[in-house]
């Protein structure tokens, strides 16, 4: 059996790899280019997915299942995938500890006015006027309640807050004080001060969020995208700021990345912008491999108690 990795992984993981399977062959790359002859004969296929094309699946003739060592698979050239009758794994929740901490981590510096409070201490200015709120008994609106979104609700929690969650079937889930789906999703929209989305990128939920939708959120409320660029309507999202139909947004993802520097986006004083970097950790690879792992024991077995598959009828 032999095992192709296309995302450059780190010594320890590599070494791990091969002392833990023996009787496997692995092969590591920094990039797909690198990896063309040896991706031939491959039985698996270690990526990131973003540079994996339909033509390169084609050629891999032994290829039985791609792992992708992240959250986002919308890269993936599905329709080759499917002809090919290909499994598909992916890192899904391994970004949910960095992320649930950057979440609260930007809601904080909303309420506390941590960037005036900055810009006053470089100029030696004794303000305190500035006004800041709490996030006591304040209500979090989090679109989407997976792994990521339950985390975020958690971490919400320890600071006392309401959370309200969006989920496709609206059942409970631990952490949420209230589920909605997107029948009734007024009902997180008309009491959220703060609304994170965590949605991913499919035909279903881009260009979800858009002028309709800001202009059902309170006007005091924060926005945040920590999921896909794709999700949101930009010029909604100006037009809701410049309207001040609500009150901030933080953004990590972006319709076009990186985000072009003449972008209206990093002017505007109720904006934060910050380079889609919301889930990366120092544990990242090793969490993803830990999935890997697990999957390849699996696998091995021949059991099919896979974690993480993708419907690739879906795209997620």
């Amino acid at each position: 059996m032999k095992v192709v990795s296309t995302a450059k992984l780190k010594t320890e993981i590599k070494e791990r790899l091969i002392t833990t399977f023996e009787h496997i062959k692995f092969c590591f790359f920094k990039n797909i280019n690198d990896a063309i002859d040896d991706l031939v004969d491959s039985d698996i296929l270690i990526t990131y997915g973003e540079d994996l094309t339909g033509e390169i699946i084609e050629k891999m003739k032994n290829l039985q299942w791609i792992m992708v060592i992240s959250a986002g698979v919308d890269r993936l050239p599905f329709e080759a995938i499917k002809e090919k009758k290909i499994l598909v794994t992916n890192a899904r929740g391994i970004h949910k500890i960095p992320m649930a901490e950057y979440t609260m981590a930007m809601i904080l510096q909303v309420v506390k006015q941590t960037r005036r409070l900055l810009e006053s201490e470089q100029k030696r200015n004794w303000d305190r006027r500035i006004q800041m709120t709490e996030l006591h008994g304040k209500t979090l609106g989090i679109l989407g309640a997976g792994a990521i979104g339950k985390e975020i609700a958690t971490f919400a929690k320890v600071f006392q807050m309401k959370t309200v969650g969006l989920n496709s079937s609206g059942k409970p889930v631990e952490s949420f004080d209230q589920m909605v789906t997107m029948k009734n999703i007024d009902e997180l929209l008309s009491k959220s001060d703060f609304v994170v989305s965590v949605l991913p990128s499919t035909p279903r939920t881009d260009g979800l969020i858009d002028k309709g939708f800001f202009d059902r959120m309170l006007p005091h409320a924060v926005f945040m995208n920590i999921g896909r660029g794709k999700t949101v309507v930009e010029k909604d999202l100006l037009e809701a700021l410049r309207e001040q139909k609500i009150a901030h947004a933080v953004l990590d993802v972006f319709e076009r990345e990186p985000l072009p520097s003449d972008h209206p986006f990093w002017k505007m004083d109720n904006v934060t912008v910050t380079p889609h970097i919301s889930g990366i950790s120092p544990q990242y690879q090793f969490r993803a491999i830990e999935i890997f792992e697990k999957n390849l024991q699996a696998y091995l077995k021949g059991s099919e108690d896979f974690c993480n598959v993708i419907d690739v009828t879906k795209g997620y």
